[in-house]
């Protein structure tokens, strides 16, 4: 990518992804997150670590569909912001709604279904972030690739995560499955495109 391009995206990407961090603390600030600020809060970082997992996921089509090389390390870049969101949603939850009762944490990992699929999901990108440095990348090689597949299941994961959380209405995760679904299925075809042409 040339330079001029590249700073061109970092000047709109970055805060463009950093804008719901600062809508947050602004909300904080105002007391605007309604009745129960700490789910609130739960709430939305969790939409926007699926949200900026799902955009990552679809710099790939883009790229190749639209031949728009440029965009491809957008895909790193969403990757990350979505596990930072992610990390947020996590502490929120361990600091804010259970207040570091560790026993209670464990027990809602290992007994209710809807916060096992959403912790499966959040190591997912944990090794997937710990993995993105340009020297982890050189050093495992072509493993990295398979490592990597593995954000495909961290986004349906946390997409089923979503879906159980707001059993009472669907829309949302409808929506987003919407989008993700497409992508995964383009994913597969490429797969075996690739496969068929060995």
């Amino acid at each position: 990518m040339a330079p001029t391009l590249r700073l061109r995206l970092t000047l709109v990407v970055h805060p463009v992804c950093v804008a719901p961090l600062l809508a947050l603390l602004l909300a904080i600030y105002q007391n605007d997150l309604g009745p129960d600020p700490a789910n609130e809060l739960a709430v939305r970082t969790g939409e926007w670590a699926l949200r900026f997992l799902i955009l990552s996921l679809c710099v790939t089509p883009i790229r190749k569909i639209f031949d728009l090389h440029p965009v491809a390390p957008l895909r790193r870049t969403f990757g990350l912001y979505s596990f930072f969101y992610a990390a947020l949603h996590v502490c929120v939850y361990v600091i804010f709604l259970l207040q570091f009762r560790w026993a209670e944490v464990f027990e809602d990992v290992s007994e209710r279904p809807y916060i096992t699929v959403g912790f499966v999901s959040f190591c997912i990108l944990l090794v997937l972030a710990l993995t993105s440095p340009k020297s982890v990348v050189k050093r495992l090689g072509r493993r990295w690739v398979d490592v990597h597949a593995s954000v495909y299941a961290a986004a349906l994961l946390a997409l089923l995560h979503l879906f159980w959380i707001v059993r009472a209405s669907i829309a949302e995760s409808a929506f987003y499955a919407i989008i993700l679904l497409p992508v995964l299925g383009y994913r597969i075809w490429l797969r075996f495109f690739k496969l068929g042409q060995r």
